[in-house]
């Protein structure tokens, strides 16, 4: 199943408004569909892509950007159906308002996690 991009950016304004206005302040670059796809440079083959980021520049400002191309990939990839597309979606776009609020609080736990996350994936994938 592979839903537009038009559909994502459908998709994930109907998921914004589901949280709180709150979470929103500060993000003054707003939530931003990319149409690329991100690939991770760490895994060479392209299993593993970027699906969004939390981006805080010093001109710029705050936005959470999101790969449209990164989806679609994983879901050729997996063979997602319509509940996948909008659990990762969902869980994606969720993630990166955490890095954002934590950003805002100053703390770190989330990017410790990733890391942490990281690590492991890059030792599973070096022993296949």
């Amino acid at each position: 199943m592979e839903y537009t991009f038009d559909q994502v950016a459908d998709l994930l304004d109907e998921m914004a408004e589901q949280f709180p206005p709150v979470l929103f302040e500060q993000l003054n670059g707003g939530i931003l569909l990319q149409e690329e796809e991100k690939p991770d440079p760490l895994f060479p083959d392209g299993d593993i892509f970027f699906m969004g980021e939390y981006i805080q520049d010093p001109y710029m400002g705050r936005s959470i950007h999101l790969y449209y191309g990164s989806f679609l990939a994983s879901a050729r990839n997996e063979d997602w159906t319509e509940e996948t597309w909008q659990q990762e979606l969902y869980t994606t776009l969720s993630h990166e308002l955490t890095h954002h609020i934590e950003a805002l609080g100053g703390v770190h736990g989330l990017d410790d996690k990733d890391e942490e996350d990281l690590q492991r994936y890059l030792e599973e994938y070096r022993s296949l």
